[in-house]
């Protein structure tokens, strides 16, 4: 069966979410967000396209962003998802897949400012819905530029966000009090499939473990594990969108979250 073909349109927004192969949590390692978060803004710098929304999760990653060509979504999904799968490889020493299948995108117009909200606050709200944040404050999502007005690197706000108030300030107060009335929805009950009955109650054998035969290294003279510039980037994000953005914990133990 052919793939449907992805439609895009200029003046449109795409919220885009990208799942880690098999769902695993491969995203949990402070490294592993720093790179992420370097290649978004290269992939920013090489496609000029406006980052509105971002979560950066274990096992997946929301966007909201709007291209400047629409037909740019495909080049910045497969650079991102090649960069990103060529550095994790050869960080975590794991070969294959990184990224599951085909990113899920949805589009809608920059003037359908309600649409626009509720995607940005579904996107500042995964934290929460996950059960590892009280609030909306998350070290890994674009909320406190919204929240704080503050530089993150990388976000731009979008045009919904800035129809709330006639000042920064009101905008940003009006959005804090939407986000505030926010109610996770319920996740829909497991679906029974064929064979469901007749693996039930079967414990898989433990796996032993595999030591990779490694990798060739990465195409680029440039890169490095402690990149000062890889390092800047990340650390000036993280300090726009934490709770608590003095002092930075590097050490931090991330939690694994559930997929949404």
């Amino acid at each position: 069966m052919s793939r449907q073909i992805r439609q895009f349109q200029a003046g449109y927004s795409y919220h885009i979410t990208i799942r880690c192969n098999n769902r695993e949590f491969r995203l949990t390692r402070w490294e592993c967000r720093q790179v992420l978060l370097y290649a978004i803004k290269k992939a920013i710098d090489k496609y000029q396209f406006k980052l509105y929304g971002l979560c950066i999760m274990s096992n997946h990653i929301h966007y909201l962003i709007e291209p400047r060509e629409p037909e740019d979504v495909p080049k910045i999904m497969h650079w991102l998802n090649w960069y990103t799968a060529m550095c994790f490889n050869q960080m975590l020493n794991r070969t294959g897949h990184f990224w599951e299948k085909r990113y899920h995108s949805t589009g809608f117009e920059n003037t359908d400012k309600k649409r626009a909200l509720n995607t940005l606050r579904y996107i500042h709200a995964n934290p929460k819905a996950a059960g590892i944040q009280q609030g909306f404050f998350y070290d890994f999502s674009n909320y406190g530029v919204h929240d704080r007005l503050g530089d993150d690197g990388i976000t731009t706000w979008h045009p919904a966000f800035l129809s709330l108030g006639k000042t920064l300030d009101e905008c940003a107060a009006k959005y804090r009090g939407f986000c505030k009335k926010y109610r996770p929805q319920p996740k829909p009950e497991k679906r029974h499939r064929w064979g469901s009955r007749l693996l039930a109650g079967m414990k898989p054998k433990g796996k032993g473990k595999k030591c990779s035969p490694g990798q060739l290294k990465l195409p680029w003279d440039d890169w490095e594990m402690n990149n000062e510039e890889i390092e800047r980037v990340a650390s000036k994000f993280v300090k726009a969108n934490c709770y608590n953005p003095n002092p930075i914990a590097k050490d931090n133990v991330l939690q694994k979250e559930g997929p949404e």
